[in-house]
């Protein structure tokens, strides 16, 4: 397969679980925002925290996290390279260029997606009292073309490119959003275990799709047991370690080797995957959640690093003539 193939597809998985996290965040948040005690503040903040856009934001709307300006920040804003309309525009030129690659339903979900965001945009819909409708058929869309996706490509190279973007994305995305919840979003340790934070940790689920099956797992809303499910779960499919192995599996698949690793790529998540599998919550609290994290989110980074350089990275195929250049 060509690199510019392979890099189109890789992220056209990526942008596309993208902008479905980011539709459904919204989404989430907005309701949390209505189920909140009166005369409680809308947390958008951490919203926009975990979305790593917070610089960005303050240098286009100061410290005015309203609710207003930050679904305009997260949806259609242009000048956010992350925004919704930015991530969809990005997800439908990738397709544009390997047409060829995918089922045409899936180029037509995405290129209708496309235009319904442009027209969200152009009705101003962050101004809007409910915009809840939007983004729940945004994520609709969204999840139909993985749906199209499964029904119909085969399990070539290019369907593992694709869902390793894919997957690569989502372990990230689980692990922002669970970073900053542990960190940022409570207004004070006084609220720890009231009625308020029962209802963040539950938004958090939502915030993965996870509520329902937590529930069916754990039963109570319990923060350890919470952080443990979307860390180390290996079976919930938004779960880091789930991704992980995911992950990996499609990079063996795309290089034909089936055990230990072929490149510095199939390496490091190899290793990641690893720490993952044979740790248990109590590692993960011992370190510190924030900095386990945070040093997850690193290593994340530099295996998308690695995979650019072994797949997509443009070599020449000149040799040099060391006797000319004497």
């Amino acid at each position: 397969m060509l690199s510019r193939v392979a890099n189109s597809l890789f992220w056209l998985g990526r942008y596309a679980e993208r902008a479905e996290n980011y539709a459904r965040f919204i989404d989430v948040n907005f309701n949390l925002s209505l189920d909140l005690p009166p005369g409680m503040t809308e947390q958008w903040d951490p919203l926009i925290s975990a979305t790593g856009g917070r610089e960005l934001f303050v240098s286009l709307f100061d410290e005015k996290f309203t609710r207003e300006n930050s679904i305009l920040f997260l949806a259609f804003d242009a000048r956010n390279p992350d925004a919704i309309i930015n991530t969809v525009k990005y997800a439908r030129e990738n397709a544009r260029i390997v047409r060829e690659s995918i089922p045409r339903e899936t180029w037509e979900v995405l290129n209708d997606l496309y235009y319904f965001v442009l027209e969200a945009s152009n009705k101003k819909i962050w101004k809007k009292e409910d915009p809840k409708d939007c983004f729940k058929l945004i994520r609709n869309k969204l999840q139909l073309l993985s749906g199209i996706a499964y029904d119909n490509i085969p399990r070539s190279q290019g369907w593992y490119f694709t869902k390793l973007g894919q997957y690569l994305e989502r372990a990230d995305k689980t692990s922002r959003i669970l970073d900053v919840k542990y960190h940022f979003l409570l207004p004070s340790v006084d609220d720890v275990g009231s009625p308020l934070d029962f209802l963040h940790w539950v938004a958090l689920l939502k915030s993965v799709t996870g509520f329902n099956a937590y529930r069916r797992v754990h039963g109570k809303i319990n923060p350890t047991k919470i952080a443990e499910y979307l860390v180390l779960d290996r079976f919930f499919p938004r779960s880091i370690l789930f991704c992980l192995m995911s992950a990996e599996h499609c990079l063996h698949e795309i290089s034909e080797s089936k055990h230990g690793y072929s490149n510095a790529a199939e390496k490091a998540i190899g290793n990641l995957r690893a720490d993952l599998e044979f740790a248990d919550v109590n590692d993960v609290f011992d370190l510190g959640l924030h900095e386990y994290l945070d040093n997850l989110q690193l290593r994340l980074n530099a295996i998308s690093d690695n995979i650019h350089d072994q797949y997509f990275q443009i070599r020449s195929n000149f040799t040099p003539d060391l006797q000319t250049q004497e």
